[in-house]
């Protein structure tokens, strides 16, 4: 007989039972950290907890990316991505911390001009409470109001300066505080103007920019941190390891558009 003719016995009414996989699924609210003012950002679907397969171990790890014109409704920043991964699970919420940033293609192609110099430079610095970042900023030379030359480019010697100055501004603005006070830096673009009014006298600047975060390592996990990121009042450990809530120390969200 041919290969593939031969005919085997079906047993009818042995078809395997068809079940919806969204039956066995629940739905979580991902929380955005208080730093932002919107702090629903969406829903994340996990399978139900089924003897040693617990949800929340699932959804912890999860990264999600979300624009900061969604994050923040008063800035216009739209072309900056957060992302945001998922630390604890409390009830039917997964509180999130921060995880990285970047900006979109179109906004990077935007900035892109002919007859300028690009100046780009990153360091690695660490912040007060362990998180060790590693910053990257671009800039762009500009043309003088009263320049008759149609190019805009800077020499290499000053290249570098600039790419010092950046270095050492980024490092002090990020060591000198915590990760929570860095992101708010990064809402109101305070350092990009810092780093613009620092090398003015190098060379004139524009559309400079801090255009991409990484978190390369954080410090051991620990509940009140990401309880005092999530909520309105500054929350502290003490020594005995309870978390005690501070009102009078509330610290409103900066809201300044870039």
């Amino acid at each position: 007989m041919a290969v593939g003719k031969s005919k085997k016995m079906v047993k009818k009414g042995n078809k395997k039972k068809v079940i919806d996989p969204f039956l066995r699924k629940e739905w979580y609210d991902v929380k955005a950290p208080s730093i932002f003012t919107t702090r629903q950002i969406g829903k994340t679907l996990v399978n139900r907890t089924q003897g040693t397969r617990i949800a929340s171990d699932f959804l912890k790890g999860r990264v999600y990316e979300v624009s900061l014109g969604d994050l923040n409704t008063t800035t216009d920043a739209d072309f900056k991505k957060f992302r945001l991964v998922c630390e604890d699970v409390q009830g039917r919420e997964c509180l999130t911390n921060f995880h990285s940033m970047s900006f979109t293609h179109d906004k990077m192609c935007s900035i892109v001009r002919k007859w300028h110099t690009l100046i780009e430079g990153s360091t690695a610095v660490r912040t007060t409470d362990g998180y060790l970042l590693r910053v990257f900023c671009v800039a762009f030379t500009k043309r003088d109001k009263h320049q008759i030359k149609k190019a805009a480019y800077a020499q290499s010697s000053k290249v570098r300066a600039i790419r010092a100055r950046m270095d050492s501004v980024i490092k002090k603005e990020v060591s000198g505080g915590d990760l929570k006070g860095f992101i708010k830096k990064i809402i109101a673009g305070s350092i990009e103007l810092d780093i613009q009014k620092r090398t003015k006298w190098l060379h004139p600047l524009e559309n400079v920019y801090i255009n991409k975060i990484k978190v390369l390592k954080k410090p051991k996990f620990e509940h009140g941190r990401l309880l005092d990121l999530h909520s309105e009042v500054n929350v502290v450990v003490n020594e005995s390891g309870a978390v005690v809530s501070r009102p009078d120390a509330y610290e409103p969200p900066v809201l300044s558009s870039v």
